[in-house]
C-alpha cells in the first residue's frame, strides 16, 4: 500500500516548533540584524519556512525518490538520451576528499594532480574527435553549442565576414536552432530525403555566403549515420562555412570514426551520455567543446596547459571569446568522464559503441513487425519506430503505448521526436542491457499494442498520477497534492 504522506510537501508536514536540530544559546553579544545589513535587505517578515523533524526530511525525500524511475531501478531505452549504466566506482572516485573538497581559488601549484587529469582528458577527447583544441569550461551539450557558435562569430567577424545563417537538418535536436538563436544567427532548416539522410537537394540552393555554420547530428536522431557528410562538408566549406557536430550520439561511433575526419570544425561531447555520469534532475552537467587548430585561439578561456612538466590555467588568448562559466566548469562530472574513458580505453570504447549499435539493431528487429521503422532495417545506436499503423487499426498512438510501458515497469521511449516520423517512438537501449532485458521490453511492447485501446487511453493505472491534461500541467502546475 502507497504511503500517501510520500506526496505530501513538507509544508503540508510541517509543525509549529518542530526541529532537525536544536543549537546551544548563544555566547557572544546579539545585534541588531539592522546594524548589519543595509533595510533594502532586510526581509519584512520572516520566511514562512516548514518545521519539520530531520526523520520527517529523510523520509520525505526517501519516499519522493520511490516515485521516480531511474536507470538504477528501471530499464531506460529514452531515445537520444543515451541513458546507459553510470559505474558507481566512477562516483566513488569522483568523491574522494582530495578532489571533492578541493576549493576553486587554491593556488595552482596546491592542484597540479587535479589540473594534470584535466590536461589528459583534453588529449583525450582530442583523441576521440579528430579535434586538436579542447575546452573543458562549458557546463551542458547545448551550453557547449552556444559556446562553439560564438566562437564562429568571432572568427568570422576577424575575417571582416558578415556571416547570419546556420543551418540545421529538420531532425536536429531542438538545441540547435535555439543555440543558433541565441548567437545572433538566424537558424534555416534544411530537409531530409526520403532515407531520412540530408537532402542535398534542398541544402545546395540555401548555401551562399551568408551562411556561418551548418549544425549536423551524426549519427543522426533517425539512427542512421549520413554517409554524405564528407560531400557536405566540401558544400559548406566552398561557401567558407564551418561544419559544426552535435555530440549527442557519439555513444555510436567511439573508436569507429572520428568527427574532425570526416569534416567537422567543431563538435561538443557529453559525457553523462558518452561516458559516465549523473543524468537529469537538471544538473550538474558539462559541455566540453572540441575544434580545428585555426579555431583554438576563440576558446573559452581558461584552457588547462602544460609548461615545463608543470600545469596551469592558461588565460592568455588574445582571440578567446572570454569565460562563459564561473570557475572551471563541473568538475566532478569531468572526472567520471576520465575515469570511464581510462576504465575502457581505445578497445575498450570502441566495444562499447559495437555493443551500442547491436543491442539497437536486435531490438529493431523484434519490434519492427508490430511498430514498423520507416528508414530501413538496420540503425547505429538507436532507431525510430512508428504507432501509425497501431493508431490507424486500433486508436492507439505512441503516447498511449508510452503510458501503459509504465505500468509494466518499463520507462517509455522518447515519443514524438523527430518530427519527421509520425507517431514516433525513438529507442535507444545502449550496450549496458543484457539480451535478456531487450527480450522483455519486446515482449511488453508486442502485450501492449493487442490490449484494448480504452485500457492504454486511461494509463498508466499504477503510478501516483495517471494522465494529467499535459498542456495545463505545463501552463497551470498544481503543487498541492489532495487526498483521493
Amino acid at each position: 500500500m502507497r504511503n500517501p504522506r510520500a506526496t505530501q510537501l513538507l509544508f503540508e508536514l510541517s509543525k509549529s516548533g518542530r526541529r532537525a536540530s536544536r543549537l546551544p544559546a548563544s555566547d557572544v553579544p546579539e545585534r541588531e540584524v539592522s546594524t548589519m545589513l543595509p533595510a533594502a535587505a532586510i526581509a519584512d517578515e520572516a520566511p514562512p519556512l516548514s518545521e519539520v523533524a530531520e526523520p520527517d526530511v529523510v523520509r520525505h525525500f526517501t519516499n519522493l525518490s520511490t516515485l521516480n524511475m531511474s536507470v538504477d531501478t528501471h530499464f531506460y531505452p529514452l531515445g537520444s538520451c543515451t541513458m546507459k549504466h553510470n559505474p558507481k566506482r566512477n562516483e566513488r572516485l569522483a568523491g574522494l576528499p582530495g578532489i571533492a573538497h578541493l576549493h576553486p581559488y587554491q593556488p595552482e601549484e596546491s592542484v597540479q594532480g587535479l589540473l594534470q587529469l584535466l590536461y589528459d582528458l583534453q588529449e583525450f577527447l582530442a583523441e576521440i574527435s579528430g579535434l586538436p583544441a579542447v575546452s573543458l569550461q562549458p557546463a551542458a551539450g547545448a551550453h557547449g553549442e552556444l559556446t562553439a557558435l560564438m566562437m564562429a562569430a568571432a572568427y568570422f567577424n576577424d575575417l571582416g565576414e558578415k556571416r547570419t545563417k546556420v543551418l540545421t537538418p529538420d531532425s536536429a535536436h531542438g538545441t540547435n536552432p535555439a543555440s543558433a538563436r541565441m548567437a545572433g544567427f538566424e537558424a534555416v532548416t534544411v530537409k531530409s530525403n526520403a532515407e531520412g539522410l540530408v537532402d542535398l537537394d534542398d541544402l545546395r540552393p540555401k548555401l551562399d555566403d551568408q551562411v556561418g555554420v551548418f549544425m549536423i547530428t551524426n549519427p543522426s536522431t533517425l539512427g542512421i549515420f549520413d554517409d554524405q557528410v564528407a560531400e557536405i562538408a566540401d558544400l559548406v566549406r566552398k561557401q567558407g562555412g564551418l561544419i559544426y557536430l552535435d555530440g549527442a550520439n557519439m555513444n555510436a561511433i567511439l573508436g569507429v570514426a572520428r568527427p574532425g575526419d570526416f569534416g567537422a570544425d567543431m563538435m561538443h561531447f557529453n559525457p553523462h551520455k558518452t561516458f559516465s555520469g549523473p543524468h537529469g534532475g537538471g544538473g550538474p552537467g558539462a559541455g566540453p567543446i572540441c575544434v580545428t587548430e585555426k579555431l583554438g585561439g576563440y576558446l573559452p578561456v581558461p584552457v588547462v596547459a602544460k609548461r615545463d612538466g608543470k600545469y596551469s590555467l592558461d588565460c592568455d588568448r588574445s582571440k578567446t571569446i572570454g569565460r562563459v562559466r564561473s570557475f572551471f566548469g563541473n568538475v566532478g562530472v569531468l572526472v567520471r568522464a576520465y575515469c570511464y574513458i581510462c576504465t575502457h580505453g581505445p578497445d575498450g570504447l570502441k566495444r562499447v559503441s559495437e555493443n551500442a549499435v547491436l543491442n539497437a539493431n536486435y531490438l529493431l528487429s523484434k519490434v519492427k513487425h508490430i511498430l514498423p521503422v520507416p528508414h530501413g532495417d538496420r540503425c547505429m545506436h538507436e532507431f525510430v519506430a512508428s504507432a501509425s499503423d497501431v493508431k490507424k487499426v486500433k486508436g492507439i498512438s505512441a503516447m498511449d503505448i508510452a503510458k501503459r510501458l509504465l505500468d509494466y515497469g518499463f520507462h517509455a521511449p522518447t515519443v514524438y521526436f523527430p518530427l519527421t516520423v509520425a507517431e514516433s517512438m525513438m529507442v535507444e537501449p545502449t550496450e549496458s542491457e543484457s539480451k535478456e532485458m531487450l527480450d522483455a521490453f519486446a515482449e511488453v511492447l508486442f502485450r501492449v499494442t493487442d490490449e484494448p485501446a480504452d485500457l492504454l487511453h486511461e494509463a498508466p493505472h499504477t503510478t501516483t498520477i495517471s494522465r494529467p491534461d499535459e498542456v495545463q500541467a505545463a501552463r497551470r502546475p498544481v503543487m498541492k497534492w489532495t487526498p483521493a
